[in-house]
């Protein structure tokens, strides 16, 4: 797929562009600070629903107004798909597909597809286990919005079973209202445990050849899902075990006051060799790892829809040596990719098909 068009208006630090990518390689170069990162989070926004940066959507109105407005146009094989999101200071937002209103945010997910390689990914090796989650959920729910939904039926049995559980720290509490949430989680927890052994088993697969390419076969990587409840060989069975696990945990958990387990403390195994390199990694390691985890997204994402994503690059050339800069520039062939850089000499001999100068939010293509 690719996107021909992103439309700002209050949008961060932009009043009111448009922004007309080309299906290779579009470029905004300038100073930090001026605006080039948020176009890229706007497109993740029509992604995913969510921005990388920040949980509020306030934050992603332009001071001094009450709304902001994205709009990213993209074509896929079956036809154009346009999503557009209005954000509120009042907290409301609204969405359209294809200009028709959505009532769930999920329903925007699956028709601009994209994936984001920002400074901050070269760190999620290193990083705490949320962040690889993160990691998981986020392509998962581009892939499958079902994925989503559970991981939200998930999250919101879980809020209310560790209200319980703070509840009777004080006073008993009806056992039948554990039950309640607990086969939820159960239920919901068993989709996701399920769809991330098949996710990670895909990935774990890709990310080691290109690993391989990369360390021109010095180094394997080995990606493994360290789930908290072993996964069953079933739905079913994956439901069951979570299942027993609750009901066995849950007089520890009162005392506690929180869960002990369940999917929202799983984790990604990153391995080079027998080394875990979460733990033991070099710089240099952690982040050829990382980049092989990002690249294989988008061959993941191809291969499930038949087509490949936006490649979304922020700033995150620089951060990488001459060697892993040429490796990520042979992968653009046949993507369309979004770079954001301060120097475009970052790009290692890269095709550039668009060049914007970013400055003050004001684009300025350069011949």
């Amino acid at each position: 797929m690719y996107i021909d068009l992103i439309a700002l208006k209050n949008y961060r630090n932009y009043e009111d562009v448009r922004i007309e990518p080309c299906r290779g390689v579009t470029v905004l170069t300038g100073d930090n600070a001026q605006g080039k990162t948020n176009a890229l989070e706007s497109v993740y926004l029509c992604c995913t629903g969510r921005s990388h940066r920040t949980s509020h959507d306030r934050e992603l109105i332009r001071t001094g107004s009450e709304v902001a407005y994205v709009k990213v146009s993209g074509v896929r094989r079956d036809g154009r798909h346009d999503v557009e999101i209005s954000l509120s200071e009042s907290g409301r937002r609204q969405v359209k597909v294809n200009a028709s209103p959505v009532r769930r945010s999920g329903e925007l997910l699956g028709h601009i597809t994209g994936v984001l390689f920002a400074p901050e990914d070269l760190r999620m090796v290193k990083d705490s286990p949320s962040v690889r989650r993160r990691f998981m959920d986020m392509e998962l729910s581009q892939l499958r919005p079902s994925y989503y939904y559970a991981l939200q039926r998930y999250n919101r049995a879980l809020k209310q079973r560790n209200a319980l559980l703070k509840e009777a720290l004080i006073a008993p509490v009806d056992p039948e209202s554990f039950d309640v949430w607990e086969r939820e989680l159960s239920l919901s927890g068993a989709e996701i445990v399920q769809s991330r052994v098949s996710f990670v088993g895909k990935l774990a697969e890709s990310a080691s050849d290109i690993h391989a390419s990369i360390t021109a076969g010095k180094e394997t990587l080995r990606v493994t899902y360290e789930p908290s409840v072993p996964p069953g060989e079933s739905l079913s069975e994956t439901k069951d075990n979570l299942a027993k696990q609750l009901l066995n945990a849950r007089e520890k958990d009162i005392k506690r006051g929180l869960a002990s387990f369940g999917v929202h403390r799983d984790d990604l195994g990153i391995f080079i060799g027998d080394m875990d390199a979460r733990s033991y990694g070099s710089q240099g390691q952690v982040r050829t790892c990382a980049l092989s985890l990002k690249l294989s997204e988008i061959e993941l994402i191809q291969k499930e829809t038949g087509e490949a994503p936006v490649l979304m690059l922020d700033d995150v050339m620089s951060e990488l040596d001459p060697d892993r800069r040429r490796q990520l520039v042979k992968r653009l062939d046949g993507v369309q990719a979004l770079i954001t850089c301060t120097d475009k000499n970052d790009l290692a001999g890269a095709e550039i098909g668009k060049l914007f100068h970013v400055k003050n939010a004001i684009l300025t293509e350069e011949v």
